[in-house]
Formats: structure tokens, C-alpha cells, sequence
């Protein structure tokens, strides 16, 4: 379709300026250059901010499951780096003010909740002792806890004893409950605990094998040669633990070792025992002889 419209004829002369024309411009490109010009000084003249840094995220303490009070410190004083012994002296200077059973005296064994902990740089050695103090309250405070350990004729600090040494003697989550019954058993029959993980605590050592000479200890925590629960608990045991505590499995067992790794036998029979111990002695030959020197 054709435009109604003839087109405009293009003129080719070019675009001229007259001197005043030229003038006004030059006068007006100098003006641009001279504004352009003081922005750039006034932006040099400015402080210059500097980049900021990304916060640096919190750093995290762990706390095994198990662990003693003497590990622990040691964690904190290393998270904290303060001083090695430090945090040790303010859980003894600290002790009446932590939230404690009365029963344990001001002594935070076994109440140093095994969990993970923020650390930032306000926090010091009382302010995470005091933060795994009050975790420990309140997952073993709970009324559920605390009617199981009176159906079972203990007070809760009795349990957390006995999940103290439930976590150290357990070689699974599973053996825990069986581990629970054989404490229990043994205290009803007033007979002595007889735990290795008692004798080490009071060695401050971690070990499997236990001698004639060690059952000899003069020690409050020598469950062989003392009836009862020790003074204290020997760690700190997690939640599953104190599941095991109240709520132990169903057995007569008063007799339990760990043959192998996974392989731990419960019997209530003592020849029995004294044969599964021999195995014992067996296989940690065989493996102290096939370890390279």
C-alpha cells in the first residue's frame, strides 16, 4: 500500500555554527570538564570504607559421650586457650554455684552433658561448665527420669552413677539395657560390682586388662573390694545411657565381658563366665602377638 504522503527531501548541506555559536560551546565543554574534574577530587578527598569482614562464625567444643571431668577441662582449657589446669580450678572454685544434686557435693562429674557447645569470645571456663551443668538438668531432670529411679529404690544421682559406668561398659547401645540389669542384679544380691571401668577411673587410665594387684586398690572406687555404687560418677554418660540406668532389660545375669568386639556375653552361670573370660584371654593374646613390635 502507497503512502499518501510524498517524502521530504533530504538537504545535504552540513551543520555550521557561527564564531558566537563555537564560543558558547567551548564555554560550555569547559564547564563539563571542570564539574567532572571536582567530582574526581571530591571523591579522592572522601576516606575510602573499608571492606568489611565477614563475621567469623562461632567455634563448637565437642563433648563426647563417656568422657570424665578431667578430659573435659582439658577440651575447654584447649577451646579457650587458657592455661592448661584452669578450667579444672574454676569447676572446684565454681562448684556450690553450679545448679548440682546436693548429693554431689559441688563435684560436676557426671552432670557435663556430652553435646556439642558454641564457644564465641565471650565464653570462659565457668560459662560452659555452667552451660553443660544445666543441659545435664534438664535432660535428666525430667519427671519420667526421676519416677523410674524411684521405682528402681535409687535417687537420680544413684542412676547417673550407674549410667556412668553403663556407658563405660557397654561395647554397644544395645548391651546398655543388659549392662543396667547386671548392676542392678548384683546391688539386689549385695554382692560387689566388680567393674574394671571403676578400678580405672580411680587409675585415671583406660584399659582391658585388669590384675590381682589392681583389685587390691585402696580406693572408694574399687568396685571389687567395696559393695555398692562408688562415691561419684566415673563420666559423663548421654541420654542413652540413663535410659539403660532406669529401665534395665530383663535377665538374671550377674556376669557380662566382651569376648571380641560385638561379641559381649551376658550368663548368670560363673563357670560360664570363667569360660567366656578364658576366651577373652585367648583372643587378646592372639591379638598382643600378632601386633607388630
Amino acid at each position: 500500500m502507497k503512502s499518501e504522503f510524498p517524502k521530504a527531501r533530504r538537504r545535504r548541506r552540513g551543520l555550521r555554527l557561527t564564531r558566537r555559536g563555537r564560543l558558547v560551546l567551548v564555554a560550555c565543554l569547559a564547564g563539563v570538564v571542570g564539574v567532572a574534574a571536582a567530582v574526581v577530587v571530591m571523591m579522592l578527598q572522601q576516606p575510602q570504607k573499608k571492606p568489611t569482614k565477614p563475621e567469623a562464625r562461632p567455634k563448637t567444643l565437642l563433648i563426647p559421650e563417656g568422657w570424665r571431668s578431667s578430659q573435659v577441662y582439658a577440651a575447654v582449657d584447649k577451646a579457650l586457650a587458657v592455661r592448661a589446669g584452669t578450667t579444672r580450678r574454676t569447676a572446684a572454685a565454681a562448684g556450690g554455684r553450679l545448679r548440682l544434686p546436693a548429693d554431689a557435693r559441688g563435684n560436676p562429674e557426671g552432670y557435663l552433658f556430652p553435646a556439642i557447645y558454641p564457644v564465641n569470645p565471650k565464653s570462659t571456663p565457668a560459662s560452659l561448665l555452667s552451660f553443660m551443668v544445666n543441659t545435664a538438668g534438664h535432660r535428666f531432670g525430667t519427671s519420667s527420669l526421676n519416677d523410674a529411679a524411684q521405682r528402681n529404690g535409687m535417687t537420680l544421682y544413684q542412676t547417673v552413677t550407674i549410667a556412668s559406668i553403663v556407658q563405660a561398659e557397654a561395647d554397644t547401645v544395645a548391651d546398655m539395657a543388659k549392662v543396667s540389669r547386671v548392676v542392678h542384679n548384683r546391688m539386689a544380691q549385695d554382692m560387689p560390682l566388680q567393674m574394671d571401668s571403676t578400678l580405672n577411673y580411680a587409675l585415671n587410665r583406660s584399659t582391658l586388662d585388669t590384675t590381682r594387684q589392681d583389685t587390691q586398690l585402696q580406693s572408694p572406687y574399687n568396685t571389687y573390694a567395696r559393695k555398692g555404687l562408688p562415691p561419684t560418677p566415673i563420666g559423663n554418660p548421654g541420654e542413652a545411657a540413663m535410659r539403660a540406668a532406669v529401665s534395665p532389660a530383663a535377665g538374671d545375669w550377674l556376669y557380662f565381658v566382651t569376648v571380641a568386639p560385638g561379641d559381649t556375653r551376658f550368663t548368670a552361670d560363673y563357670e560360664e563366665h570363667r569360660r567366656n573370660v578364658e576366651e577373652f584371654n585367648r583372643n587378646r593374646k592372639t591379638a598382643t602377638a600378632s601386633t607388630p613390635g
